[in-house]
């Protein structure tokens, strides 16, 4: 392959251009349009993500290793024959939004076109189905009407549900830039405060679950205060005095409103008059908004003020819905969700009918298949007897975790098509090695409908393949090899784009016809390019404008009234407090990917539930002490962390850590799936919980090379992965065994060989063991126990002494946490900046010492916040808390 090679990163819906140099680096593609050369932290770190080691590099049936062909036959004799004794509707796909969109097509088109039902759906339900909905109710179309250029012009940017500055860096530093270039006004409302609110004018923290409430409040004040008389929207799109009407149902008064969401009157007038007042206003909204059983009625509540105002398809103005994954809008593009059909088409007669005309199908669904819920229910109680899953992890990123698990191992038949071993292959009865990013080839649509080209800059490792080979080769075995005799991606990206505009004439605003005839070289050198791009188009514009093609000028756009339902379970005395789910920095997903690279984990490395002080206050919570959170689905043990960026009564757990990283296991399995009833989209911000301290006896750390956990660990336990080996964080509620069983506990814990030399230092009256394991004169492990955190040596000697060799006469220095001059470390506290290992302490000092008053300045100093950027709100937030007096 002849490098530099342009690709498009694997994170989130931003969508951020990539370029592999020929000497093996990463860097971020200047020239493309949505990054312009910037990366996130996670971005930045790719390179680090490349190690094959635990890659799944062969099929496996039943954990026997296999050749494709004898994997593939099975799945397709199995598939066949379930058919056949049960029918279609007895075979489900779940896909992901980290497929390209050639995968996605070639899925869709098997499942919904020749097996004959519509049980295919995606994790984007649990992100996007929300948005999708109330875009279709919108504007009857799945249609994202703004672009990434709005950010740049607008005068006021509301962010609602985002933590742009951790889960879309990159846009978030547009918006900061914008600011500071010319004065945008900012509101983010979030019931936590979050780094996005480290540049905000004004921060609303709603109660969980009463966005409607809060827009509905926001139309009422806009009709009457006359900011809808002038707009071009409102007297084309139906059904505007019905909205308002039910607007103001929802929210009679601005104090009945403040009062419903738990803010300050004075506070959400400022909103309403700013949002009234401007007029390059953009809406950006996300997973906040998203993830909820009302979360369509909360997406048109805000499209309902756009249309209203007629702050939509104009420069700086419209709602702008942010994905949460690569790959998500290229999803909903071919029909991955279970309710739709390809090229945003639906269930209606006439797109079954030319659908199923243009793949000559013989056996179209006919009707919508089970959402992602559903089909795991489905799959529980035995009615989806054959399930393959591609591409995604739902033992541990599904709501109700456990359940999904019983259903993996109820169901007959289950297929696992992924890169790395998760919960999920573990459960699986075939499981098929896939092609990662780096050796995929295809497309991806990121959040402002941009089609950018994801090129494989290296070979799969072993036996790896591409997701589309895997299904098409299935679909050979199954009979209808005429139909997907496809050669590469290139024959699959022309047959899509070809569809979008079949029998079209303007019918569906998506339609990419113009490159439908690209040749293979035009595909491999396609350049990203926003949809629609029509054969009869002119020039290209961003936005959806003009009679002939935006969304707002005709018969299909339309108000939709919201009436206000709270969260569909809600906090009460057995469960008083609410629980909201979330990401972190420097993580992604399940961790299957950024999980293992040490630098990442450095910022935040282990799972935490924030509490407000006086929340933990009340129940006995200590920072940093153990607690165990319940709710009606199950359990988890977390570390506390007190936060004033809490509301009060509610908490909040990131969605990352499985029992691959840390005791507590995957946190949905605590989360309830009450479903949007439009979307089908599972509510992860309001489970109703109750947290409860627990006593802890001892603390511990384990340092050692090998990875897996230790066996038999009576304790909460968290793996975080270091260079050379694993660190393992331990808290027990229980006293350790003693004696003869205390010390092949010991011996187990730290996987000392019986060649091993240990070295003991034990003070039993201070509660203080030490113990490392050496083998020859290289250390193995080193486990550090004591009463309290306080007791514990700094952890960084031992993992910078991981394998080397240790003298004799260092050895209980070793076990001291001093290095060879005696000196401690760690000195510099929990990592801010991952691209130069800048901790938080170390940043404290040189503000107060070095007298730094601005980023810039930090920038100069450390080198913090110049690379990546991820870490500008954080060092801003530094610079607030020095000012304030409130540092750490």
């Amino acid at each position: 392959m002849r490098l530099p090679v342009r690709t498009t990163c694997p994170y989130c819906g931003v969508g951020c251009g990539i370029v592999a140099n020929a000497d093996g680096t990463l860097a971020g593609d200047p020239q493309h349009p949505a990054n312009r050369g910037r990366l996130c932290s996670k971005g930045a770190g790719l390179g680090e993500t490349l190690d094959d080691a635990d890659r799944l590099l062969q099929p496996e049936i039943r954990g026997r290793k296999a050749g494709w062909d004898e994997a593939l036959d099975r799945v397709a004799e199995t598939v066949s024959r379930t058919i056949i004794r049960h029918g279609p509707d007895a075979v489900g796909f779940y896909v992901s939004g980290q497929l390209l969109t050639e995968d996605y097509y070639v899925a869709n088109k098997l499942m919904k076109g020749f097996i004959g039902s519509a049980n295919i759906d995606t994790n984007s339900r649990l992100c996007m189905a929300s948005s999708v909905a109330g875009h279709i109710r919108a504007f009857g179309e799945d249609i994202v009407p703004g672009c990434y250029d709005d950010i740049d012009v607008a005068d006021l940017v509301v962010v609602v549900g985002s933590n742009m500055a951790w889960c879309h860096p990159v846009l978030y530093q547009r918006l900061a830039a914008a600011k500071a270039a010319r004065g945008s006004r900012i509101v983010v409302i979030d019931p936590r405060r979050t780094a996005t609110c480290e540049i905000a004018d004004l921060h609303l923290a709603p109660r969980a679950g009463t966005d409607v409430v809060v827009f509905a409040g926001l139309l009422a004040h806009l009709a009457a205060s006359g900011a809808c008389d002038k707009a071009p929207a409102q007297p084309l799109a139906a059904g505007f005095d019905e909205a308002v009407e039910a607007a103001r149902e929802a929210a009679p008064s601005l104090a009945e409103t403040a009062s419903v969401a738990g803010l300050a009157p004075a506070d959400l007038a400022r909103f309403y008059a700013w949002f009234a007042t401007t007029e390059r206003t953009v809406t950006v909204f996300s997973q906040g908004v998203n993830q909820s059983s009302a979360g369509t009625d909360k997406v048109n509540a805000i499209i309902n003020c756009h249309l209203a105002t007629g702050r939509i398809g104009r420069p700086g103005m419209g709602p702008l819905s942010l994905t949460g994954q690569p790959n998500a809008m290229g999803g909903r593009e071919v029909g991955g969700l279970a309710s739709q059909l390809a090229a945003h088409m639906g269930f209606g007669a006439a797109d079954i009918d030319r659908v199923q005309r243009f793949w000559d199908a013989p056996r179209l669904a006919t009707r919508p298949g089970l959402k992602a819920i559903d089909l795991f229910d489905a799959a529980l109680t035995g009615n989806v007897k054959a399930l393959w899953i591609i591409g995604t992890n739902p033992a541990d990123s599904m709501p109700r975790a456990a359940r999904v698990r019983a259903a993996l191992q109820a169901c007959p038949f289950i297929v696992v098509s992924d890169c790395w071993p998760t919960d999920t292959t573990r459960l699986a009865d075939i499981v098929l090695p896939a092609a990662a990013w780096g050796e995929k080839d295809g497309t991806v649509t990121n959040s402002e409908r941009r089609i950018s080209r994801q090129r494989p800059f290296r070979p799969p490792p072993g036996a790896a393949r591409p997701d589309w080979w895997m299904l098409t080769e299935i679909a050979r075995r199954m009979g209808w090899g005429q139909a997907f005799r496809y050669r590469g991606p290139a024959d699959i990206f022309r047959e899509h784009a070809a569809l979008s505009a079949f029998e079209n004439a303007g019918r569906r605003v998506f339609d990419i016809g113009a490159l439908a005839q690209l040749s293979d070289a035009g595909y491999d050198q396609l350049q990203p390019v926003q949809w629609p791009v029509c054969i009869a188009d002119g020039p290209k514009e961003a936005r959806f404008r003009g009679r002939q093609r935006v969304p707002v000028d005709t018969a299909k756009a339309r108000f939709v009234a919201t009436a206000y339902r709270p969260p569909a379970q809600a906090a009460d005395e057995a469960w008083p407090l609410t629980l909201n789910t979330g990401r972190v920095r420097d993580q992604w997903h399940t961790m299957t990917r950024t999980g293992a690279v040490p630098r990442l984990m450095a910022h935040c490395s282990e799972p935490f539930l924030d509490i407000h002080p006086a929340d933990a206050g009340r129940l006995g919570v200590a920072d940093g002490g153990l607690v165990r959170v319940e709710s009606r689905f199950g359990t988890v043990v977390l570390r506390a962390r007190l936060s004033h960026g809490q509301r009060l009564g509610e908490v909040f757990v990131p969605m990352h850590w499985t029992d691959r990283y840390c005791s507590a296991g995957p946190v949905g399995r605590i989360v309830g799936a009450a479903a949007d009833p439009v979307s089908g989209q599972p509510e992860l911000k309001a489970t109703p919980v109750k947290v409860t301290a627990i006593a802890t006896l001892w603390r511990g750390v384990l340092v050692r090379r090998a990875a897996p956990a230790p066996p038999g660990m009576p304790c909460y336990w968290v793996r975080i992965p270091v260079a050379g080996g694993q660190l393992f964080e331990l808290a027990g509620s229980e006293p350790l065994p003693s004696g003869r069983s205390g010390e092949a506990w010991i011996s187990e814990v730290l996987g000392a060989s019986p060649a091993a030399e240990l070295v003991i230092y034990a003070d039993a009256r201070r509660g203080a063991f030490r113990y490392a394991s050496i083998v020859g004169d290289r250390l193995e492990a080193c486990l550090f126990i004591a009463r309290e955190p306080a007791g514990l040596p700094a952890r960084e000697v031992s993992i910078a002494a991981l394998g080397r060799r240790v003298a004799a006469e260092a050895r209980l220095a070793l076990l001291a946490g001093h290095d060879s001059a005696g000196s401690p470390d760690g000195e510099a506290g929990r990592t801010v900046c991952t691209c130069f290992g800048v901790g938080l302490r170390t940043l404290y000092r040189a503000i107060v010492e070095r007298r730094l008053a601005s980023v810039a300045d930090i920038g100069s100093a450390l080198q913090a916040g110049t690379n990546c950027g991820s870490c500008v709100p954080e060092l801003a937030g530094a610079l607030r808390h020095v000012k304030a007096g409130t540092a750490l």
